[in-house]
């Protein structure tokens, strides 16, 4: 499996962008997703994450209500929708797949085995 997020960028405070992480591999549809995020200095953290199915989602407490994470088997793509935006949103953003089949916790970043190389997200003040 290999990802290739894209859709970063420079917005405003209260703009909005959408991240996108297209992956190649027959076994995606079989892989939840995750979107990380890391700030200059300090450690990666988990922003969202859906189930292989779409039919669970999680968000860190920082982001919810103004993300979506979704994702389109059919289209091997996951998508980060990133409303009200907010100058601590700023880090670059990695999209992340779960071994297929893999059963378990999804919300850490030890749950995940294959990572995209980053896409740079900067919201001014």
């Amino acid at each position: 499996v290999q990802l290739q997020a894209s859709g970063g960028g420079l917005v405003q405070a209260g703009g909005s962008l959408r991240l996108s992480c297209e992956t190649s591999g027959r076994t995606f549809s079989r892989s939840d997703m995750g979107w990380f995020r890391q700030a200059p200095g300090k450690e990666r953290d988990v922003v969202a994450a859906i189930r292989w199915s779409g039919s669970t989602t999680y968000y860190a407490d920082s982001v919810k209500g103004r993300f979506t994470i979704s994702r389109n088997n059919a289209e091997n793509m996951v998508y980060l929708q990133m409303n009200s935006l907010k100058p601590e949103d700023t880090a670059v953003y990695y999209c992340a797949a779960s071994y297929p089949g893999r059963i378990g916790s999804y919300t850490h970043s030890d749950d995940y085995y294959y990572w995209g190389q980053g896409t740079l997200v900067t919201v001014s003040s």
